[in-house]
């Protein structure tokens, strides 16, 4: 086979279906289970149980079965989930049963084309340095011909326990309307089966969108963020008079969240949803309980949720871009636990005793009970944004993406760092120099008011910029708003400049 082998990324393994070792195949993914149950192996936890799961794209269930088969004949107990489920299942199932490693093949919301190996380990946690480097090697010592032993799928029991556990999660009581699209994906009748067991059952859906369907008919790219991938949402919610639109990525481990304004229907960012989510969890703790809790964001996203920890007695981390750094927040912090974490992609983890990853169906629980909470207030969604901007200042966020060659620019931007941005003086932070678990390419580049970071993609050959603009409070939060607005409009247009090709 030909190619440059892929390597693991942000989120594991991703590539197109095609032949080759820098392509998702059979002979990859079995090339891959091989090194992970060598790794496994090398640490004295051969033998153990691993979790194995898959989404609906073309060829999941073929590169389930080699998973499973692989691990099955390399001696561990193998739990195959018996159907494709969400990525969030496999993460409580790796957790739930103390397993030492799962697998999910999905490549999440990337185009119908690829797929994708997700690796967890101890903990449900996805893996980090030197784990993925570790396996790397162990793939490039696989052996050409790679035993196989069946594996019968196991029952629905973990699932029925994923929605149980899900379904838990409301403070408030009372029916929502909502509009839910699963994009194609796997998360549309569990998504259905957990709102219900949380007593919400006016739930209307985006009909050309339930059924999973890998080749996406009905989006040019299944992903909640991209321009008009939330349309049909949009428009049914307003046609069924929801008070809440929620769309999950194929995979359901995103959320993104639509909320009725004067202006009609808007999407709300993944650094909204964040600050809400972040703000009604913390709310509803105790001080004693604030002081034991950890709410973590990760670098690319807004400084917001730090303020609002900080006012609540809660202690706030920010992590490296990732889950897999986000879940271990509160490692550092003796006798504090980990409640929330959110990054800017629309990835939320809201219950992380029981999944330590991003999980769209059980933070689409928590937004619709924050919408009951809200509304037993005489409150709306927009309203309490409104206030949060009120108490801390109004923050707008934005980003700019740049295909190129991600390592000129930003050696360009390191050797000649800018002076100003916009017209507003900066400073610059590289993170690249840092030692500790911060470390990474990245710059961070700060003025008043301002905070850009730059780095490059972790698949795709360009260069990602994220912005956050922030006023002090205001008694006209709408003014404030519209300044801040236009501001943003600026500096994304001089950043898109500053990243272009030299």
């Amino acid at each position: 086979m030909t190619g440059t082998p892929l390597t693991f990324g942000t989120a594991g393994l991703r590539g197109p279906m095609r032949e080759g070792l820098d392509a998702m195949n059979v002979t990859t993914v079995s090339r891959a289970t091989w090194a992970v149950a060598k790794v496994l192996k090398d640490r004295c936890l051969g033998g153990s149980t691993v979790v194995v799961g898959r989404d609906a794209r073309h060829h999941s269930d073929e590169f389930a079965t080699a998973t499973a088969e692989t691990f099955a004949a390399e001696g561990f107990s193998v739990v195959l989930l018996p159907y494709p489920a969400p990525t969030p299942v496999v993460a409580y199932a790796v957790r739930r049963l103390n397993a030492v490693a799962g697998v999910q093949i999905t490549a999440s919301h990337n185009p119908p084309a690829d797929n994708g190996y997700k690796v967890y380990f101890d903990g449900g946690i996805q893996i980090v340095p030197p784990t993925d480097r570790d396996i790397e090697t162990a793939m490039r010592q696989a052996p050409t011909d790679i035993a196989r032993q069946p594996v019968t799928p196991t029952d629905e029991t973990l699932i029925e326990e994923y929605a149980r556990q899900a379904g838990s999660l409301r403070r408030t009581e009372g029916d929502v309307r909502v509009a839910l699209t699963p994009m194609h994906g796997v998360g549309g009748a569990l998504a259905i089966d957990v709102l219900h067991r949380a007593g919400i059952t006016d739930i209307h859906t985006v009909a050309t969108q339930f059924t999973p369907n890998p080749d996406f008919p009905t989006v040019a790219f299944p992903n909640p963020e991209e321009p008009g991938a939330t349309d049909l949402l949009l428009a049914l919610a307003a046609e069924t008079d929801a008070e809440v639109a929620i769309a999950l990525d194929p995979d359901a481990d995103r959320c993104a969240v639509g909320i009725p304004t004067a202006q009609g229907w808007r999407l709300l960012s993944g650094n909204e949803t964040g600050w809400l989510l972040g703000d009604y969890l913390l709310s509803n703790l105790t001080p004693d309980e604030a002081q034991k809790t950890v709410v973590a964001s990760s670098l690319v996203s807004s400084q917001l949720l730090a303020t609002i920890a900080a006012d609540h007695g809660a202690h706030h981390v920010e992590t490296l871009t990732g889950f897999k750094w986000l879940a271990r927040a509160d490692q550092d912090i003796p006798g504090a636990t980990l409640r929330y974490a959110y990054e800017e992609a629309i990835g939320h983890c809201v219950d992380p005793d029981a999944v330590r990853d991003k999980d769209g169906i059980s933070a689409a629980v928590v937004v619709c009970d924050l919408v009951v909470a809200l509304r037993n207030q005489g409150q709306t969604v927009q309203d309490r944004l409104s206030a949060l901007a009120a108490k801390y200042g109004v923050h707008r966020t934005g980003a700019v993406s740049v295909h190129t060659d991600a390592d000129a620019v930003m050696a360009r931007l390191r050797a000649e760092p800018p002076a100003q941005i916009a017209g507003i003086a900066v400073g610059v932070e590289d993170l690249d120099q840092l030692r500790g678990q911060r470390r990474t390419d990245a710059l961070i580049f700060t003025g008043e008011g301002l905070r850009v970071a730059v780095r490059p993609s972790g698949t795709e050959p360009k260069v990602k910029c994220y912005i956050e603009v922030s006023k002090q409070p205001a008694a006209d939060v709408a003014a404030s708003g519209a300044a801040a607005e236009s501001e943003l409009r600026e500096i994304e247009a001089a950043v898109t400049g500053l990243l272009a090709p030299a």
